[in-house]
Order: structure tokens, then sequence, then C-alpha cells
């Protein structure tokens, strides 16, 4: 049976933080795939283009551990996925010149409630 689900990938190495915005973001109807580093969040990248896998929205911390960050991430999304939502969700300011062309940032701490609605709005107007 396939997926109908949207499916979102959600990107933060805080553990717990990761955590809510998963259970939040399945609670509201996803299916959520998770990464606690962008070195894993290119590995799920990889293998799901690979495998021809649909991904509807990205959710990413900027600032990871590793070499890998927020940045690296959205663009490898946008590589896989052109036109793909990306949230960005970080106590660090947008950088416009490493910013996906309509990109969002919101705020740590950030609001669920915010970021479902603005998932489902950037959802509803992708092509």
């Amino acid at each position: 049976m396939t997926n109908t689900q949207p499916t979102g990938l959600v990107v933060e190495d805080e553990w717990l933080i990761r955590l809510e915005l998963a259970e939040e973001l399945t609670a509201a109807g996803w299916t959520v795939r998770e990464a606690g580093t962008g070195e894993d969040a290119l590995k799920f990248i990889a293998g799901a283009q690979a495998d021809g896998e649909r991904l509807d929205f990205l959710v990413t911390d900027i600032r990871l551990g590793g070499a890998v960050d927020g940045w690296d991430v959205a663009d490898a999304c946008r590589k896989a996925w052109p036109g793909l939502p990306v949230i960005y969700v970080s106590a660090n300011p947008m950088v416009e010149s490493r910013r996906v062309e309509g990109g969002v940032l919101l705020s740590k701490p950030v609001a669920v409630d915010s970021l479902i609605s603005l998932c489902r709005s950037l959802i509803a107007d992708r092509p």
C-alpha cells in the first residue's frame, strides 16, 4: 500500500526537540522521518531519492553537530526534490545568501501550532 500522507524530514541535533517536533507533526497527520545530524540527513536523502521516495517538506535546525549544517541539508533536499518547502527552525539568524529560495525561518523556541500551520500552508501552495 502506498503512503498518501505527506512526508516530512525533521533534522535536529537536540533529541528532545526533535522528538517533540516529530510527535506533533505525526499527530497532525504527517509521516515523519528524523535525523539527528546533517550527515544522517544526507544519507536519508540519498537513500530516499534512490528508492523514489517522496518528501513533502523539510524542517531543519541551522546549526547541527558535525560538518554538515542545516543550510547544506536544505541544499541537498532541493537538489533531490526541486521546490521542496523548507522551514529552518533555529535560534540563529537567517543568512540570506545561504537560504534556499522560499525557505522560511521560525525562531526557537518554536510554537508547534505555528509550525504545523506553516507546513500545511507550504504544502498546499506547492505545485
